[in-house]
Protein backbone atom coordinates (compact mmCIF):
# COMPACT_ATOMS: atom_id res chain seq x y z
CA UNK A 1 0.00 0.00 0.00
CA UNK A 2 1.40 3.39 -1.13
CA UNK A 3 1.15 5.99 1.19
CA UNK A 4 -1.52 8.24 -0.23
CA UNK A 5 -3.77 5.20 0.33
CA UNK A 6 -2.51 4.87 3.46
CA UNK A 7 -2.97 8.11 4.39
CA UNK A 8 -6.68 8.70 2.98
CA UNK A 9 -7.90 4.90 5.05
CA UNK A 10 -6.33 6.96 7.93
CA UNK A 11 -7.99 10.04 7.56
CA UNK A 12 -11.79 8.68 6.82
CA UNK A 13 -10.85 5.95 10.24
CA UNK A 14 -10.34 9.58 11.72
CA UNK A 15 -13.23 11.32 10.72
CA UNK A 16 -15.34 8.89 11.38
CA UNK A 17 -13.80 8.71 14.83
CA UNK A 18 -14.29 12.32 15.11
CA UNK A 19 -18.04 12.83 14.22
CA UNK A 20 -19.07 9.93 16.21
CA UNK A 21 -17.97 11.79 19.72
CA UNK A 22 -18.39 14.95 21.78
CA UNK A 23 -17.11 17.63 23.91
CA UNK A 24 -13.76 15.90 25.85
CA UNK A 25 -14.10 12.64 24.32
CA UNK A 26 -13.39 14.28 21.23
CA UNK A 27 -9.37 15.00 22.64
CA UNK A 28 -8.95 11.42 22.80
CA UNK A 29 -9.25 11.15 18.86
CA UNK A 30 -7.38 14.11 18.24
CA UNK A 31 -4.12 12.61 20.98
CA UNK A 32 -4.34 9.41 19.24
CA UNK A 33 -4.75 10.94 15.68
CA UNK A 34 -1.63 13.14 16.42
CA UNK A 35 0.06 10.06 17.66
CA UNK A 36 0.15 8.08 15.16
CA UNK A 37 2.70 7.06 13.39
CA UNK A 38 1.53 6.96 9.28
CA UNK A 39 -0.94 10.37 9.92
CA UNK A 40 0.55 12.97 8.53
CA UNK A 41 -2.87 15.05 7.16
CA UNK A 42 -5.56 16.52 9.44
CA UNK A 43 -7.17 19.61 7.57
CA UNK A 44 -10.32 17.00 6.87
CA UNK A 45 -10.48 15.94 10.71
CA UNK A 46 -10.27 19.86 11.72
CA UNK A 47 -12.99 20.38 9.41
CA UNK A 48 -14.93 17.65 11.46
CA UNK A 49 -18.41 19.77 12.60
CA UNK A 50 -18.01 18.31 15.92
CA UNK A 51 -14.73 19.16 16.28
CA UNK A 52 -14.99 22.49 14.77
CA UNK A 53 -17.61 22.94 17.93
CA UNK A 54 -15.21 22.43 20.53
CA UNK A 55 -14.32 26.48 20.02
CA UNK A 56 -14.20 28.47 22.41
CA UNK A 57 -15.13 25.54 25.50
CA UNK A 58 -13.27 23.91 28.02
CA UNK A 59 -11.78 21.02 25.44
CA UNK A 60 -10.89 24.67 22.91
CA UNK A 61 -7.63 22.95 23.82
CA UNK A 62 -7.99 19.99 21.75
CA UNK A 63 -8.40 21.79 19.03
CA UNK A 64 -5.27 24.24 19.26
CA UNK A 65 -3.22 20.69 19.74
CA UNK A 66 -4.96 19.75 16.27
CA UNK A 67 -4.25 22.88 14.47
CA UNK A 68 -0.52 22.67 15.53
CA UNK A 69 -0.18 19.29 13.82
CA UNK A 70 -2.03 20.78 11.17
CA UNK A 71 0.50 24.04 10.15
CA UNK A 72 2.71 24.39 12.60
CA UNK A 73 6.05 23.50 13.89
CA UNK A 74 8.17 22.19 16.78
CA UNK A 75 9.18 25.92 17.44
CA UNK A 76 5.82 27.03 17.60
CA UNK A 77 4.93 24.14 20.00
CA UNK A 78 7.88 25.44 22.32
CA UNK A 79 6.70 29.16 22.20
CA UNK A 80 3.30 28.22 23.09
CA UNK A 81 3.97 25.19 25.10
CA UNK A 82 2.48 27.32 28.41
CA UNK A 83 -1.12 26.98 27.01
CA UNK A 84 -0.64 23.59 25.19
CA UNK A 85 -0.78 20.35 27.17
CA UNK A 86 2.31 17.89 27.15
CA UNK A 87 3.00 16.18 24.32
CA UNK A 88 3.81 12.91 24.21
CA UNK A 89 6.58 11.27 22.70
CA UNK A 90 5.17 10.00 19.72
CA UNK A 91 3.38 13.63 19.07
CA UNK A 92 7.11 15.22 20.09
CA UNK A 93 8.27 12.80 16.92
CA UNK A 94 5.26 13.41 14.50
CA UNK A 95 5.40 16.90 15.71
CA UNK A 96 9.08 16.85 14.14
CA UNK A 97 8.67 15.35 11.14
CA UNK A 98 6.03 17.77 10.36
CA UNK A 99 8.83 20.35 10.93
CA UNK A 100 10.91 18.79 8.39
CA UNK A 101 7.83 18.92 5.74
CA UNK A 102 7.52 22.16 6.37
CA UNK A 103 11.25 23.34 5.77
CA UNK A 104 11.34 21.74 2.80
CA UNK A 105 8.70 23.58 1.39
CA UNK A 106 10.55 26.39 1.12
CA UNK A 107 14.15 25.28 0.39
CA UNK A 108 15.56 22.21 -1.55
CA UNK A 109 18.77 22.08 0.60
CA UNK A 110 18.42 22.46 4.30
CA UNK A 111 22.08 23.50 6.34
CA UNK A 112 22.38 20.81 8.95
CA UNK A 113 22.51 23.91 11.65
CA UNK A 114 19.12 25.26 10.60
CA UNK A 115 17.97 21.31 10.86
CA UNK A 116 19.62 20.96 14.52
CA UNK A 117 18.11 24.37 15.78
CA UNK A 118 14.98 23.51 14.63
CA UNK A 119 14.36 20.14 15.58
CA UNK A 120 16.64 20.61 19.16
CA UNK A 121 19.14 18.13 18.08
CA UNK A 122 22.10 18.52 19.43
CA UNK A 123 24.27 16.72 17.12
CA UNK A 124 25.11 15.54 13.58
CA UNK A 125 24.99 12.18 14.37
CA UNK A 126 21.73 11.99 16.33
CA UNK A 127 20.53 14.57 13.55
CA UNK A 128 21.58 12.53 10.76
CA UNK A 129 19.92 8.91 12.32
CA UNK A 130 16.69 11.42 12.78
CA UNK A 131 16.50 12.08 9.18
CA UNK A 132 17.11 8.77 7.99
CA UNK A 133 14.87 6.35 10.29
CA UNK A 134 12.08 9.03 11.26
CA UNK A 135 11.73 10.65 7.47
CA UNK A 136 13.23 8.70 4.59
CA UNK A 137 11.97 5.13 5.93
CA UNK A 138 9.24 6.91 7.09
CA UNK A 139 8.81 7.66 3.48
CA UNK A 140 7.80 11.10 3.86
CA UNK A 141 11.14 12.48 2.22
CA UNK A 142 13.71 11.73 0.34
CA UNK A 143 16.97 13.02 -0.46
CA UNK A 144 20.83 13.14 0.15
CA UNK A 145 22.90 13.91 2.87
CA UNK A 146 25.86 15.75 2.51
CA UNK A 147 28.06 15.13 5.17
CA UNK A 148 30.97 17.33 3.35
CA UNK A 149 28.51 20.57 3.38
CA UNK A 150 26.56 19.96 6.40
CA UNK A 151 23.31 19.87 4.36
CA UNK A 152 20.47 17.79 3.39
CA UNK A 153 19.61 17.67 -0.15
CA UNK A 154 15.97 17.55 -0.33
CA UNK A 155 14.52 15.11 -3.89
CA UNK A 156 11.00 14.67 -2.40
CA UNK A 157 8.58 15.95 0.61
CA UNK A 158 4.90 15.06 1.17
CA UNK A 159 2.73 18.16 1.37
CA UNK A 160 0.99 19.10 4.56
CA UNK A 161 -2.21 20.65 4.93
CA UNK A 162 -2.80 23.95 3.70
CA UNK A 163 -2.70 27.51 6.01
CA UNK A 164 -5.45 29.51 6.71
CA UNK A 165 -5.11 31.90 3.61
CA UNK A 166 -2.76 29.37 1.68
CA UNK A 167 -5.27 28.32 -0.48
CA UNK A 168 -5.56 31.63 -2.58
CA UNK A 169 -2.14 31.97 -3.21
CA UNK A 170 -1.83 28.61 -3.96
CA UNK A 171 -4.26 29.38 -6.84
CA UNK A 172 -2.71 31.91 -8.38
CA UNK A 173 0.41 29.61 -8.15
CA UNK A 174 -1.36 27.24 -10.15
CA UNK A 175 -2.86 29.97 -12.32
CA UNK A 176 0.59 31.43 -13.62
CA UNK A 177 1.96 28.07 -14.18
CA UNK A 178 -1.01 27.18 -16.46
CA UNK A 179 -0.48 30.08 -18.46
CA UNK A 180 3.29 29.45 -18.60
CA UNK A 181 2.41 26.03 -19.70
CA UNK A 182 -0.08 27.49 -22.53
CA UNK A 183 2.95 29.82 -23.48
CA UNK A 184 5.41 26.48 -23.98
CA UNK A 185 2.94 24.58 -25.65
CA UNK A 186 2.03 27.50 -28.14
CA UNK A 187 5.85 28.22 -28.76
CA UNK A 188 6.62 24.25 -29.05
CA UNK A 189 3.69 24.14 -31.95
CA UNK A 190 5.11 27.34 -33.83
CA UNK A 191 8.84 25.34 -33.47
CA UNK A 192 7.07 22.03 -34.97
CA UNK A 193 4.90 24.10 -37.37
CA UNK A 194 8.27 25.60 -39.15
CA UNK A 195 10.29 22.32 -38.51
CA UNK A 196 7.59 20.74 -40.90
CA UNK A 197 7.67 23.77 -43.69
CA UNK A 198 11.43 23.68 -43.19
CA UNK A 199 11.30 20.11 -43.77
CA UNK A 200 9.12 20.61 -46.94
CA UNK A 201 11.88 23.30 -48.44
CA UNK A 202 14.24 20.46 -47.46
CA UNK A 203 12.51 18.00 -49.46
CA UNK A 204 12.18 20.34 -52.32
CA UNK A 205 15.79 21.56 -52.18
CA UNK A 206 16.54 17.95 -52.38
CA UNK A 207 14.33 17.03 -55.39
CA UNK A 208 15.73 19.92 -57.34
CA UNK A 209 19.29 18.51 -57.02
CA UNK A 210 18.71 15.24 -57.85
CA UNK A 211 16.83 16.47 -60.94
CA UNK A 212 19.58 18.42 -61.93
CA UNK A 213 22.31 15.57 -61.26
CA UNK A 214 20.02 13.74 -63.49
CA UNK A 215 20.31 16.11 -66.02
CA UNK A 216 24.10 16.10 -66.35
CA UNK A 217 23.94 12.27 -65.71
CA UNK A 218 21.88 12.36 -69.10
CA UNK A 219 24.30 14.94 -71.18
CA UNK A 220 27.10 13.39 -70.15
CA UNK A 221 26.24 10.02 -71.51
CA UNK A 222 24.87 11.42 -74.45
CA UNK A 223 28.00 13.29 -75.49
CA UNK A 224 29.69 9.68 -74.32
CA UNK A 225 27.63 8.53 -77.42
CA UNK A 226 28.06 10.74 -80.05
CA UNK A 227 32.55 10.76 -78.79
CA UNK A 228 32.15 6.75 -79.70
CA UNK A 229 30.23 6.72 -82.90
CA UNK A 230 32.15 9.28 -84.59
CA UNK A 231 34.68 7.86 -87.04
CA UNK A 232 38.34 7.69 -86.20
CA UNK A 233 40.75 8.57 -88.59
CA UNK A 234 44.33 6.49 -88.34
CA UNK A 235 47.18 6.46 -89.78
CA UNK A 236 47.02 3.91 -92.41
CA UNK A 237 43.95 5.52 -93.74
CA UNK A 238 45.47 8.73 -93.98
CA UNK A 239 48.27 7.24 -95.85
CA UNK A 240 46.07 5.52 -98.32
CA UNK A 241 43.88 8.90 -98.73
CA UNK A 242 47.23 10.73 -99.40
CA UNK A 243 48.10 8.34 -102.08
CA UNK A 244 45.08 8.37 -104.29
CA UNK A 245 44.80 11.78 -104.45
CA UNK A 246 48.49 11.86 -105.61
CA UNK A 247 47.20 8.90 -108.25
Amino acid sequence: MDIEQKQAELIDHFVKKASAQVGSAIGAVIVEATSHASLFAFSEILAVPTVAELEGTENSVYLEVLRLFAHGTWSDYKSNSGSLPQLLPDQVLKLKQLTVLTLAETNKVLPYDQLMLELDVTNVRELEDFIINECIYAGIVRGKLDQLRRCFEVQFAAGRDLRPGQLGSMIQTLSNWLGTSDNLLISIQEKIKWADTMSELDKKHRKEVEDKVEEVKKSVAVKKLHTVSRPTLTFEGLKRSTLNLVE
